[in-house]
């Protein structure tokens, strides 16, 4: 098992034992489907839901482990309506309309599950009422939507490689009167600059990139063996080409990984860090790698750069000179409804297809 689904699964161990037995019930039916990072995601919506109930008088349980089935049998349209406008509204934390779905869409599979899957000992049913049944859940992510979000928010021709530059070189001139930020950039610079030409020359997901081995890397072929989402078997990993670029960068930092953050033999990890205080490195986390890229991007001027955007700015101009095809294996896409993103981002077909002439 990869390392962020071994961290997963620990979590969702333990969160799952605070759930009614029936959720645990349907996480265990889930298990062999969906990834334990899915699955977590699906804990914490129920037991957003479950608090909810409870707050609202709709349930008598003390705690979200004693909700009952009869509870939720009985909740009517209004309840479910209430707890959209709840979602939507909170003031700690209103959510967005595509996480008022996504949160939705995971009543909806526990409330199928226990009315057409589950059975009792007498072979019925465990719920006899669906009310998620009624709920209608409208599509959110539209290729279209979310490019436009996009547009002016990646980097674009030049700047992929400006990026890169500036986090090896340029940063360094930005804080020279900072003697622990120059301390920390003289340190991680070629560590930090890899690891985005390799995103920026990949279009790796930070999770495939915190779970990378120094075994992963083959430096002839200019390829990586890579632990895909949404692929369940432990065994396989995807071969995932990368540019000329990300091959020099990731050179400069293999000949320093070890001496510079004092990586043991057993330690497996492709990117290391060395927290203050330690006499070992060890595998840098994915909120680690996420902060490190904010860093860089505020400084660089693109404040809303993020690590999954370095992944679009890598999909457009790779969807340039490739077809939707080649982009979504290279990306991973369970299907082209999500590459077709960059499609609106580059307009390209929408270009060809106008200068397309018939033939006479």
């Amino acid at each position: 098992m990869n390392v962020q689904k071994e961290q997963d699964r620990k979590k969702l161990d333990a969160k799952v034992l605070t759930m009614p037995w029936y959720v645990q019930q349907f996480i265990d039916y889930k298990l062999p489907d969906l990834s334990p990072s899915t699955l977590l995601e699906y804990i914490r919506d129920y037991e957003t839901f479950f608090n909810w109930l409870r707050a609202e008088g709709l349930s008598a349980a003390s705690v979200n482990g004693k909700v009952t089935l009869e509870e939720l049998e009985v909740l009517r349209m209004e309840d479910v309506v209430s707890y959209r406008l709840y979602l939507t509204t909170r003031r700690d934390s209103a959510n967005s309309k595509i996480t008022v779905s996504r949160k939705l869409s995971s009543m909806r599979s526990l409330f199928h599950y226990l009315s057409q899957i589950a059975e009792d000992d007498n072979f019925y049913p465990l719920l006899k009422r669906n009310i998620m049944a009624k709920v209608e859940i409208k599509r959110i992510h539209k290729p279209k939507d979310t490019a436009a979000k996009l547009k002016g928010k990646i980097l674009e021709e030049d700047e992929l490689l400006e990026f890169i530059g500036y986090i090896m070189d340029g940063y360094a001139k930005d804080v020279a009167n900072n003697k622990q930020a120059l301390h920390a950039h003289e340190l991680n610079r070629e560590r930090d600059a890899c690891i985005a030409s390799l995103i920026l020359n990949s279009g790796l997901r930070v999770s495939e990139v915190v779970n990378l081995n120094v075994d992963d890397l083959d430096m002839n072929n200019k390829m990586l063996y890579v632990y895909r989402k949404g692929n369940n078997d432990e065994t396989f990993k995807t071969p995932v080409y990368f540019r000329e670029q990300a091959r020099d960068d990731m050179a400069q930092y293999i000949a320093l990984r070890q001496s510079r953050y004092k990586v043991p033999k057993r330690e497996k990890a492709l990117f290391a860090a060395l927290p203050n205080g330690h006499q070992e490195g060890g595998r840098m986390t994915k909120r680690a790698i996420q902060a490190m890229i904010i860093k860089y991007a505020k400084r660089f001027g693109k404040p809303y750069l993020t690590v999954h955007k370095l992944r679009h700015s890598f999909a457009t101009d790779y969807y340039l000179q490739n077809d939707i095809y080649k982009t979504k294996e290279q990306l991973g896409h369970a299907s082209t409804e999500t590459t077709e993103v960059y499609a609106h981002l580059t307009d390209k077909t929408m270009s060809e297809a106008i200068e397309r002439r018939l033939e006479p």
